[in-house]
């Protein structure tokens, strides 16, 4: 099996002014269509959730909407635990709790099922990506307001010349590329 690393430079492709002229878009959709390099990425993401002798440490992965859901769901089954999506506003048919946040240029909101994460329960927040920490920070308050506790964040890829790292506050942070 190939490693995530390798995987993450053979497969993410860079499109530029995509969406807009200046931007270096990450496609991660060759990375996806690759079971071993998805395989990898998948497992090195998972042990964000475990600790040094490979016991799972987490009881529920959080997955934020919308390329988060892609990566989250298999690392919950790859750590045999619970996956509980984070929507924007109004995609989830029950009870929620909700949390806006500051965009660049306006305001986001996102909310989880009020029962999908119990006290107590230890959660993993899985990304692609990790830019300004607004979306992670506004999860970790969900996550709070279900009564668990933040314990690790997964991205594949970090946005090291953006806050996010800081943002995300005293919770461990791994990435699997940093850019």
């Amino acid at each position: 099996m190939r490693t995530a690393a390798d995987a993450l430079g053979r497969l993410v492709r860079d499109v530029p002014d995509f969406p807009e002229p200046g931007i270096v878009f990450k496609d991660i959709t060759p990375l996806l269509a690759d079971p071993d390099g998805f395989a990898a990425v998948v497992a090195e993401l998972a042990a964000a959730g475990r600790d040094p002798d490979g016991q799972v440490v987490v009881d529920k992965v959080v997955g934020m909407e919308a390329r988060g859901f892609i990566f989250a769901a298999p690392v919950a089954m790859a750590l045999g635990v619970g996956f509980v999506p984070v929507r924007k506003a109004g995609k989830l048919p029950r009870e929620t709790h909700a949390v806006s946040y500051a965009l660049e240029y306006g305001e986001a909101t996102l909310e989880v099922h009020r029962d999908g994460i119990a006290a107590g329960d230890r959660v993993l927040l899985v990304d692609d990506v990790l830019a300004t920490g607004g979306t992670v920070a506004a999860t970790r308050d969900l996550v709070a307001a279900c009564g668990g506790e933040t314990v690790g964040v997964a991205v594949l890829m970090e946005l090291l010349f953006l806050p996010g790292r800081q943002t995300a506050g005293d919770v461990p942070v791994t990435a699997l590329l940093g850019i």
